[in-house]
């Protein structure tokens, strides 16, 4: 038997690419992470405390199911890469072990219940924490997949409450994101590193403040088949908020991004970059104790390099934002700020939101999102929250890169639109202030009539097209200690 010629080769090998690409750069197919990780107050037990520092220890041991590992499609066909016969779906049994930690400096409530009260807030505060989560599969065709994500993050801050304020904050995260292949080589896991600082003014009486921020995002692939989508993102922005009444403020905000994809001429795709832009002004805060809302609006622009050129295409449109929020049930702590009163009580969330986002696919996709939510405590015992969105993903004209460069491509696929429901559950029962018993359970789906071109295969004479449409659940149980 002959050896394929060395062009045959590079042009299957492109064709599993293009295929492997696809997988993530038409979703966002990361795992699901842990529940109580989303936010500070599920994560943090009573703390051990340090001279004026605060210590959370903790540990999560969780055990389920995942039903399509590799975002493998739900549809079936001879020709179609990512699906039946050829690559159907697989579940697996998944093992997840969380340990964490954070640190911060004391609150005024925190030195209060140490001894006299305290009025005065600290001139230095940090936060930080760290989390990492590793996956150990349990099944056929999963041995080469166990893997490690991690998360960190940190901000100190100067002067907080007073009249001139500023802070430096930092955060990495590693995510891993499957593909279709199941192949360690064709892997797009990536590290998100963001620094930056903001400087805050409070004239007055403090019914005014104004931020002015400056963030550096780097988003960097491991595997070399994923480095060619690696990109830097240099961000500043400018917000304000005018509280007119206690609980309710109006607030403007502009944020201006400078977008680079360094080893862009590599990618399977066309990359081009971007100077997007966000505008908006809005009203937040209580309308009465029991009903908040949240109303902005502005416009949005992605402003690519070369506007000549046939292969690119701008969103160039109005942002919206409707949000109200009914507050059920007293919670734990909290603040009476504009727009933070859901740290105050039980809620149910209700909301749409109209803008686009930055994708490798096409460059953009406009989002119109309806959103809903439920955060319920009771007795400080049970906790769940609850999210379910229904999305609406408007792409561009789709170019693939060509041989001769940028701006010149080798085929497209027209203007398509995609539809995506998620679904979110975490619930907890704590049987003392440290351990408790939970679960989470995901649930994606995508809709889309839209087969994309993914090149000829190995062992195939059929051009192969890559298929849109997925759905996966994944569910866990388990237990944690947090202190």
């Amino acid at each position: 038997m002959t050896n394929p010629s060395a062009k045959s080769v590079r042009y299957a090998w492109r064709g599993a690419s293009v295929a492997a690409a696809l997988t993530v750069l038409g979703w966002s197919g990361s795992a699901s992470a842990q529940g109580w990780l989303a936010d500070r107050r599920f994560a943090e037990g009573p703390g051990i405390r340090t001279g004026d520092l605060e210590l959370h220890p903790g540990i999560g041991a969780e055990g389920g199911y995942d039903s399509n590992w590799f975002l493998r499609s739900s549809n079936s066909g001879p020709n179609i890469v990512n699906g039946a016969p050829s690559l159907p779906p697989t579940d697996a049994a998944v093992i997840r072990v969380t340990p964490s930690f954070y640190i911060s400096t004391l609150g005024i409530q925190r030195r209060t219940d140490a001894g006299p009260p305290q009025l005065t807030p600290r001139f230095i505060n940090f936060r930080g924490g760290v989390s990492g989560t590793g996956r150990f599969f349990i099944g056929k065709g999963y041995t080469n997949q166990h893997n490690v994500s991690l998360n960190a993050n940190a901000r100190l801050g100067v002067n907080e409450g007073g009249h001139v304020a500023f802070g430096v904050f930092g955060s990495y995260a590693r995510i891993i994101q499957p593909q279709v292949f199941a192949d360690p080589n064709l892997a797009f896991n990536r590290n998100d590193i963001r620094l930056g600082g903001d400087l805050t003014f409070l004239p007055g009486g403090g019914t005014l403040d104004l931020r002015a921020g400056y963030a550096l995002q780097a988003s960097l692939y491991e595997e070399s088949n994923g480095v060619p989508f690696s990109s830097i993102t240099h961000e500043v922005s400018i917000r304000d908020r005018w509280k007119f009444r206690p609980r309710t403020a109006l607030f403007s905000e502009a944020i201006l991004g400078f977008v680079s994809y360094p080893d862009a001429p590599r990618a399977a795709f066309l990359l081009n970059n971007s100077t997007p832009l966000r505008s908006r002004l809005g009203v937040t805060g209580l309308v009465t104790n029991w009903f908040g809302t949240t109303v902005a609006g502005g416009y949005s622009a992605t402003f690519f390099e070369n506007p000549q050129l046939v292969t690119t295409r701008q969103f160039d449109s109005f942002n919206a934002q409707v949000e109200g929020t009914f507050y059920v049930g007293q919670g734990q702590g909290g603040t009476d700020q504009p727009g933070e009163a859901t740290l105050l009580l039980s809620s149910i969330q209700v909301g749409f939101q109209r803008d686009f986002q930055r994708s490798l696919l096409g460059n953009f996709y406009g989002s119109n999102r309806v959103y809903t939510g439920l955060e319920y405590w009771f007795g400080g015992r049970v906790v769940v929250r609850l999210r379910a969105i229904g999305e609406q993903l408007n792409y561009p004209e789709v170019f693939f890169a060509g041989t001769v460069g940028p701006g010149s491509p080798a085929s497209s696929v027209g203007e398509f639109t995609n539809y995506r429901l998620i679904g979110s559950l975490f619930a907890e029962y704590r049987f003392t202030q440290s351990f408790g018993l939970n679960t989470t359970i995901d649930y994606t789906r995508q809709f889309s009539d839209t087969l994309l071109p993914a090149s000829t295969l190995p062992g195939t004479t059929t051009p192969g097209v890559f298929d849109m449409n997925y759905g996966r659940l994944q569910a866990f149980l388990g237990v944690r200690y947090f202190y």
